[in-house]
C-alpha cells in the first residue's frame, strides 16, 4: 500500500504538538498576568464618592490621624465610616457655605447616612480583621498605601489571596512599632528585618505555618 501521508507531516505534528506546549504556556501565563492586573482588580483606581473627600488634603495637608475618623480600627474586626458628626465638627465653622459640602450638612440635618463607595472591598468568604493588625504592628500604609497623597481614595494593592501571604509568610519585613501605625512614609531606623524579627517576637504574631492556615482568614 502507498504511503498516504508524506514523511514531512511526521515533523509537522511534533512541532505542532511540541509548539502546543508553549501556547498553553503561554495563555497561563497571560490569564495569571491579567488576574493580578490593575484591571481586574481594581487597584489604582479612584471610586467616586457622593463627597470628593481628600485624604491629601486631610491627612497629608491637615494632618488628620486615621484614628479620629476610623475610631474602631484598634478595637473592632471592622474600620468604621465616620459618622457625618464627624465631619460637622469641624465644618460647622469651616466652609460652612461650599456646595461641595451640602451633601454632608444634608446628612446632618437630616440623620441620614452619606451613601460612601466602598474602596477596599474583601469578598465575603475572607475574614479579615483590622484590631489585630493594628495591635500586630501592621500600618495602615502597609494595607491602603500613601493615603495622604491621595485626593480621591483608590485601592492601593490587589488585596488577593497571594498578597496577603507575602505578608504572612514573612510578617519581620512588614511589621513596625506601635506608635508608627498610622505614620505615613515611615522608615525604620534600621534594618527593617531586624526590627522586625524582634517585633515579631515582642508582638507574639504566629509563625508563619498557622498564619499561612486556610482557617485563619476562611472560616
Amino acid at each position: 500500500m502507498s504511503q498516504i501521508f508524506h514523511r514531512s507531516t511526521n515533523t509537522f505534528a511534533r512541532i505542532t504538538i511540541f509548539g502546543a506546549v508553549f501556547i498553553l504556556g503561554f495563555l497561563t501565563w497571560v490569564f495569571a498576568e491579567l488576574d493580578r492586573s490593575n484591571y481586574h482588580t481594581g487597584a489604582t483606581q479612584a471610586r467616586e464618592q457622593p463627597v470628593p473627600f481628600s485624604h491629601a488634603h486631610h491627612v497629608g495637608g491637615i494632618g488628620l490621624d486615621c484614628r479620629y475618623c476610623h475610631t474602631t480600627v484598634e478595637t473592632s474586626s471592622f474600620a468604621n465610616i465616620p459618622p457625618t458628626k464627624t465631619c460637622m465638627n469641624c465644618h460647622s465653622q469651616i466652609w460652612l457655605t461650599s456646595p461641595t459640602l451640602e451633601p454632608v450638612r444634608a446628612s446632618f440635618r437630616d440623620n441620614t447616612s452619606i451613601s460612601w463607595t466602598r474602596v477596599n472591598d474583601l469578598p465575603d468568604y475572607v475574614y479579615f480583621n483590622h484590631s489585630i493588625h493594628v495591635d500586630k504592628g501592621v500600618g495602615c500604609e502597609s494595607c491602603h498605601g500613601r493615603v495622604d497623597q491621595m485626593p480621591l481614595t483608590w485601592q492601593e494593592n490587589s488585596l488577593q489571596m497571594e498578597w496577603c501571604l507575602n505578608c504572612h509568610r514573612h510578617p519581620e519585613k512588614y511589621v513596625r512599632p506601635r506608635e508608627f501605625i498610622t505614620t505615613m512614609g515611615y522608615r525604620p531606623a534600621g534594618d527593617q528585618e531586624e526590627i522586625g524579627r524582634k517585633l515579631v517576637q515582642e508582638y507574639k504574631i504566629q509563625s508563619p505555618r498557622t498564619l499561612t492556615s486556610c482557617s485563619t482568614c476562611h472560616r
